[in-house]
């Protein structure tokens, strides 16, 4: 080992890399941290937390003191209320007499109002102004019923109502077509009989249809009472066969039907052609009526009436009738007075 220098860089010629400043800071560095390990004692955790944390400046220690707490009494717990926005806070409203007065008062208006319009609902048509048959203000006859589909029909009826109002007013007219036609039949000489008869069929069944088959039919509809689908059945049944007889046109029966506009066309083709229009007319009308007639009753049928249901609601409708109430009491009270005489003269 004599060979090898302790020192190489002892040469004053030769640069010491140990001598830079640099290198000896972080020499210097390197020892204080491995002497901190060496001198770390894991079971001395005192002296340990001392060298790894700063002391504090040391204050004059207190005794701790206990302070004892009531526990709160449970009727007197109450939870702290939540802080509520301030925009949503109201301040509480004074109600004064006056004020419950005034509401008392548009509760009672409100209620008559209510009742009011309950009342027209019940009373249906009575309790408005009647638009039908639309006549004008001068003259003297004055409209006899209401009439307004859009109003007093329900939506899903509706179609099926003006049906029937067109079928009536088709009527009506075939029923004036037969009138030219029951003309010109006289004016070829057929005599005045059949214009006479065709005249009286569009006073009479004009009307008659109108009160009584579609006006029932209406009220059917209207207030879904089968009373009223009784009595147009019953009545429809009679206009399609005195329909079905209109357009057959027996001689002289005051119609002009098939053998009446036969029977014109070997005397005159004018007054032939005139007359199996209007036949044509009465045959379109029986086929519609009993269309009509069919659905009207698919239509009863799918709502659940029957002619028990029929029958109670009339029951129920005379029951009501202040005449037949009035008729009623009236014998009620006769029968009570005959009784009491009776007794009276069995007692003497």
């Amino acid at each position: 080992m004599s060979k090898f220098e302790d020192n190489p860089f002892s040469d004053p010629t030769i640069d010491n890399p140990f001598a830079d400043p640099a290198v000896q800071q972080v020499a210097r560095s390197t020892n204080n941290a491995t002497r901190g390990l060496d001198d770390y004692n894991p079971f001395d955790g005192q002296q340990n937390a001392n060298q790894a944390t700063p002391q504090a400046p040391q204050q004059p220690s207190q005794p701790a003191i206990m302070q004892a707490v009531s526990p709160p009494v449970s009727g007197q717990y109450t939870r702290p209320a939540q802080p509520q926005p301030q925009a949503q806070s109201q301040p509480p409203q004074n109600f004064t007499t006056a004020d419950f007065q005034r509401r008392q008062e548009e509760l009672e208006r409100k209620a008559e109002e209510l009742a009011r319009r309950e009342a027209e609902l019940r009373a249906g048509s009575a309790g408005r102004r009647n638009n039908w048959p639309p006549l004008p203000a001068f003259c003297p006859i004055q409209p006899c019923f209401y009439q307004d589909i859009n109003v007093d029909i329900p939506l899903e009826f509706q179609r099926i109502v003006r049906h029937l109002y067109h079928l009536w007013m088709f009527h009506a007219l075939v029923l004036t077509l037969n009138i030219i036609g029951a003309m010109s039949l006289m004016f070829a000489g057929n005599g005045f009989t059949t214009f006479g008869l065709s005249i009286l069929y569009f006073i009479l069944l004009t009307p008659f249809s109108f009160v009584c088959w579609y006006r029932p039919i209406y009220k059917a509809f209207r207030s879904d009472s089968s009373f009223n689908f009784m009595v147009f059945f019953f009545i429809f049944l009679f206009q399609i066969i005195i329909t079905v007889v209109q357009s057959i046109g027996f001689s002289g029966g005051g119609s002009c039907g098939l053998i009446t506009s036969i029977g014109a066309f070997k005397t005159n083709v004018a007054v032939g052609i005139i007359t199996l229009m209007v036949t044509i007319g009465f045959i379109m009308c029986v086929v519609v009526d009993v269309m009509l007639i069919a659905k009207v009753h698919r239509i009863y049928r799918s709502t659940g009436a029957s002619l028990a249901k029929a029958q109670a609601e009339f029951t129920t409708e005379i029951l009501r009738n202040q005449h037949v109430q009035t008729a009623a009491s009236s014998a009620a009270a006769a029968a009570v007075n005959a009784q009491i005489a009776n007794a009276n003269r069995s007692m003497e």
